[in-house]
């Protein structure tokens, strides 16, 4: 079961694929000298590693330019910049454009947290043409993730079986082979990765960010994260406000809530886009072939996956499709308006007995290709989640919760509740509450929140902006469906996103693109 951060950006790494089938402290702080003079050597890109999600090297950009990788390397402990370094995978396609209208480089999140941006940024190459006229881009596999000194927990056979369990358990036994299960895997990590699972909260990655800044050779950082990369770009610009250049947050994370409000704002939103997948469904002109009103899609989604908890059907053999797996595909395809279609597609399937489809949701949701090999971005998830998130839940008080969360969602609210076992008996403390986004003497960040996101909530948005502080958020809104606004191509927000990070004027705050 992925944690609420994870579903935050599950589908940005992911969508390409299916469609095509992929320490803590304020101030500027202080580099190791040596580190911060070191050259990057650049090279053409190997292909994916499997911690990174596999596949092929990635193709030339449509210039015939070749993506470069290098390797930067960074302090493991930023307590200690002068001790032990690991490395911190980078990719790059130069700028297009006369060498004398070129700003620098522009880095990109695109979140989990856990996604490999090695592996993301060429498949969305095309989209960013725009912004390549001017900036070099660049994105990075975090700490913990894909090449950066990756976390490992189970083997992949375990984690079939891990994915395989059920989430949403019915009565004591249940519950207790839920809790199990969790820690077997916590202590999985543990083992195999205790030396790093300390040093990936996301202060450290935001320092990681900071020298990779000098490296590159730019004074100010300019930066464009999405999802959990709003979290990271937040944090970067409490940790260094006088290093933000521009910088864009799309899909944004609310930095004022716990865990436990985030996953209850997720059963929220992925309730909304459930409902606005039913409406569009049943309004077309073509008869709907899940229900002939949004209420009676949603009864026959619901009746499903209560067969399902009793008797899974075939999925990939040797595997099945349980409810879990079900849940968890479902709220894959309603990241994005694109996906509808296929989740359409998967619940005829899977009514006439069939759950492939569904299943194939569920395993992009949790990084598994189809040769069953994993990318690490469950253990990368759970990793700096639990070190970054300080609440530890018990099944006691989830028991406690569960009427809230069934309120938020009579289809996600179990699943999202039961979520919040993820940190137990997890080897390192988590650092707070919440993150401190608070940006005195920052430059203007814009902060584009969209009304129908299922994973980030609408509402995060104007939180955002509010504690970033006065005079640093320009909020923009976008009236739109699925998990963010850029990526939908609307040409209102790209026209806006584009023309600040371009130029440095920001649209005037409180706009809004239908």
């Amino acid at each position: 079961m992925p944690t609420p951060a994870r579903l935050r950006a599950a589908a940005v790494t992911t969508v390409a694929v299916l469609l095509s089938s992929l320490v803590a402290g304020c101030g500027d702080g202080s580099h190791d000298e040596s580190l911060s003079a070191q050259k990057l050597s650049w090279k053409d890109c190997p292909a994916p590693s499997q911690s990174e999600g596999g596949g092929s090297a990635p193709s030339p950009l449509p210039d015939g330019d070749q993506w470069q990788c290098a390797t930067m390397r960074a302090p493991l402990g930023w307590d200690d910049p002068k001790g032990d370094t690991i490395g911190i995978a980078l990719i790059r396609a130069r700028a297009s454009g006369a060498a004398s209208g070129r700003i620098g480089s522009l880095v990109f999140n695109f979140g989990g947290p856990g996604g490999s941006g090695v592996s993301t940024l060429p498949a969305f190459g095309d989209e960013y043409a725009a912004l390549r006229t001017r900036y070099d881009l660049v994105s990075f596999d975090p700490r913990g993730v894909g090449r950066s000194a990756g976390v490992r927990c189970e083997t992949d056979r375990q984690l079939d079986a891990y994915f395989q369990q059920d989430n949403t358990p019915d009565d004591a036994a249940e519950r207790t082979t839920l809790l199990d299960n969790t820690k077997d895997f916590n202590a999985a990590c543990e083992k195999n990765s205790e030396k790093t699972l300390p040093h990936v909260r996301t202060t450290d990655a935001a320092r990681d960010m900071d020298l990779m800044r000098q490296v590159l050779g730019d004074d100010r950082l300019y930066y464009f994260g999405i999802s959990y990369g709003t979290e990271l770009g937040g944090v970067y610009a409490h940790l260094f406000p006088k290093h933000v250049g521009r910088a864009v947050f799309d899909a944004v994370v609310d930095p004022t809530q716990t865990s436990e409000q985030s996953s209850l704002g997720q059963a929220r939103g992925f309730q909304l886009a459930l409902d606005n997948f039913a409406e569009d469904c049943t309004s077309k002109t073509a008869d709907c072939p899940l229900g002939d009103t949004p209420q009676q899609v949603k009864d026959r989604i619901a009746k499903l996956l209560k067969d399902l908890d009793a008797k899974p059907l075939p999925g990939s053999f040797p595997r099945e499709l349980t409810q879990s797996a079900a849940t968890n595909g479902i709220a894959q395809a309603l990241y994005s308006k694109d996906f509808w279609e296929y989740l359409t597609e998967g619940l005829e399937q899977a009514y006439s007995g069939d759950g492939k489809i569904l299943m194939l949701l569920s395993d992009l949701m949790n990084g598994r290709t189809e040769n069953g090999e994993y990318s690490n971005i469950t253990a990368a998830n759970i990793a700096i989640n639990c070190a970054d998130d300080k609440p530890r839940y018990s099944t006691a008080y989830v028991q406690k919760k569960l009427p809230e969360f069934r309120t938020a969602s009579s289809l996600f609210g179990d699943f999202l509740a039961w979520s919040m076992l993820s940190c137990t008996d997890w080897a390192v403390p988590g650092a707070a509450d919440h993150p401190d986004v608070s940006a005195p003497g920052s430059a203007p960040i814009l902060v584009v929140g969209n009304t129908g996101d299922p994973a980030t909530p609408y509402e995060g948005a104007r939180k955002m902006v509010d504690a970033l502080g006065k005079g640093v958020g320009v909020e923009l809104t976008y009236k739109g469906q699925g998990h963010g606004a850029y990526g939908s191509k609307n040409k209102c927000v790209q026209a806006a996103v584009n023309g600040y990070l371009l130029t440095g004027k920001p649209p005037a705050a409180g706009t809004v693109c239908s």
